[in-house]
């Protein structure tokens, strides 16, 4: 196999190349890819954390603390190869159905704004929908509702703790605890003697930290967890149904692992003709059935949809209960639509013999089947891989899973942060002097779901060229490797974090951490004067001229999601309807 052809910055190239060398497939090199920083945005981004500043990222991870925060990973690059490697293997797919593509353009800016997509679509809703579709899909939805992040009551056991996400045990372990239902969260506490008050003023920001990005636990439930030693945390997680892992202290995963598995499926259905002699876009005339929930599994089929594919989402009798969580776009919550939107909705009970024989009819005219179920759910409803291809034999069958085989067949809730706390990268987001702990942004549920969709478009090209259907498995384990980094934590310097000015925060650009003496001539400020107390004084519209002819590069920070919707440089990336979203992230010619 030739090598593929990706040009850009390097980590998004070297996570493309990576990914497309897993894909294997002779035609690689046909096919070209760049990668730009910015991409159809008009603005001057050079750099991961300049596009981390400008596209709310740095706003979205900080929103625990309060203040913009980076990420200490290029996790912006990492997405972005990610989507790379998609156009790359979603274009040769095409080519192998008779299209002629030959060239893939996308963008860090790309992969940041996916990155913030639910998050986007929240603080938005209720703008005027442009495209007048009232038809029944996933993401139709009415009322804009309170977009603000929860917070306890102030005094007693309610008061918030100041570190909302950190967690440390007796022995000086920093935890992270998972409950998907109220019961166990009650059972949990109840154990360690905690505050009922603190622990029902606790729940709601608990249960709600994945898509409003902030957690603001009671301070009496963290003095809970820090007057107990972690033996007997694991204790109370394993009696009340919780979850509990210890924040690996370093960066470096336990365990490797691919970002995907491919197993090929009993039977040979042929090579099946294309549903397209011209698929544009690229996967133009294929069907995908999903039954997922959250964030991974609906992003992947929000990617296959993006491509072309039709994607037909089986939900329980009335909907997916997440339909109803505030903040509310056209009758359904916003921050469901933007993973679902334009998906045909077909309402089902899998748990009844009726509702897996109406399964088997859709997937028996479907290319692919996607889930991302408990592990051993499948098989208990008869629908895992080896049913469903008895029925489709040439079926791309596709598993997203949180965990993978990585710890073993009774894993722990295979959710965002428990992933973030257990391969190390929650360790590598944050600096040596902090505390390692998971960004409450949803950062492996967006990778994990890119990766399947990823793997599911590498068993599509590998069924074209074979004919013969494939098992896709990935994890959101698997998709957290994917983000490199050391063997060490990193440790910042005094330009490392945002500027914060007199009106907002800006981000100065690697000029400042090599030349710190600009930074102090633009600001003014004298050998007994402290740059940062001089900055907070000026406006940053008035600092960002004298910080360039000082030769500091400087990008505002967005502190407001919504004031992306409202800039004309970012139009070309962003559509609006109810609320507002990203645009489908790939070029192709």
């Amino acid at each position: 196999m030739t090598p593929p052809a990706v040009t850009g910055p390097p980590v998004a190239a070297r996570v493309a190349e990576h990914l497309l060398a897993l894909v294997g497939d002779r035609d690689t090199a046909a096919v070209t890819c760049a990668v730009d920083w910015a991409g159809p945005l008009d603005l001057a981004l050079s750099e991961e954390r300049a596009v981390q500043a400008a596209c709310g990222l740095m706003h979205v991870h900080g929103r625990a603390t309060g203040e913009p925060v980076p990420l200490a990973v290029d996790y912006a690059s990492t997405t972005a190869g990610v989507l790379a490697a998609q156009g790359v293997t979603a274009a040769l797919l095409a080519r192998a159905r008779g299209a002629g593509i030959r060239a893939v353009r996308t963008s860090v800016a790309h992969g940041a704004l996916m990155s913030v997509a639910q998050y986007l679509a929240a603080a938005t809703a209720g703008a005027p929908n442009s495209s007048g579709d009232r038809g029944r899909t996933a993401g139709a939805g009415g009322s804009v509702a309170d977009r603000a992040v929860p917070r306890a009551p102030l005094g007693g056991a309610g008061n918030c703790a100041t570190s909302p996400h950190h967690l440390v045990s007796l022995d000086g372990i920093p935890i992270e605890l998972e409950a998907l239902d109220a019961e166990p969260w009650i059972g949990f506490w109840r154990r360690l003697g905690a505050p009922p008050d603190a622990v029902r003023n606790g729940w709601r920001g608990f249960q709600t930290r994945f898509g409003t990005a902030a957690n603001p636990l009671p301070q009496a439930l963290a003095e809970a967890i820090h007057r107990t030693p972690l033996t007997e945390l694991h204790a109370a997680a394993t009696a009340s149904g919780a979850s509990l892992l210890p924040v690996r202290e370093h960066p470096a995963p336990p365990t490797d692992v691919p970002p995907w598995t491919l197993t090929p499926l009993p039977g040979n259905a042929g090579t099946p003709p294309p549903a397209a002699s011209h698929p544009t876009p690229p996967l133009a005339g294929l069907r995908v059935v999903e039954s997922t929930r959250r964030v991974q599994g609906p992003l992947a089929g929000h990617v296959l949809r993006l491509l072309g594919g039709e994607v037909i989402r089986v939900e329980p009798p009335g909907g997916d209960p997440m339909r109803g969580i505030p903040p509310m776009a056209e009758g359904c919550s916003a921050r469901f639509a933007a993973l679902n939107a334009g998906k045909t909705v077909v309402e089902c009970d899998i748990t009844t013999a009726a509702g897996r024989a109406e399964v088997r009819d859709l997937v028996r005219d479907a290319d692919v089947f996607l889930h991302n179920w408990a592990p051993g759910k499948a098989a208990r409803l008869r629908l895992d891989a080896d049913d469903l291809c008895r029925v489709r034999p040439a079926l791309v069958y596709a598993w997203a899973s949180g965990w993978g085989d990585t710890l073993g067949p009774r894993p722990p809730l295979g959710t965002d942060y428990l992933v973030q706390a257990h391969s190390g990268l929650a360790a590598a987001l944050r600096p040596a002097d902090e505390p390692p702990a998971p960004s409450l942004m949803t950062l492996t549920d967006v990778l994990g779901g890119l990766v399947c969709a990823q793997a599911v478009l590498a068993a599509l090209l590998e069924r074209a060229r074979t004919g013969q259907g494939r098992r896709a498995d990935s994890s959101l384990y698997s998709a957290s490797l994917l983000v490199p980094r050391g063997e060490r934590r990193v440790r910042w310097g005094p330009y490392d974090r945002p500027l914060a000015t007199g009106d907002g925060h800006l981000w100065l650009g690697p000029e400042a951490r090599a030349h710190p003496e600009r930074v102090a001539r633009a600001l003014g400020a004298g050998p007994a004067t402290d740059p940062a107390a001089r900055a907070r004084t000026l406006p940053g519209a008035e600092l960002l001229p004298v910080l360039t002819r000082c030769g500091v590069t400087a990008t505002p920070v967005c502190t407001d999601l919504t004031a992306l919707a409202h800039d004309p440089r970012l139009a070309p990336a962003l559509g609006t309807g109810a609320y507002v979203f990203p645009r489908a992230p790939w070029e192709f010619a």
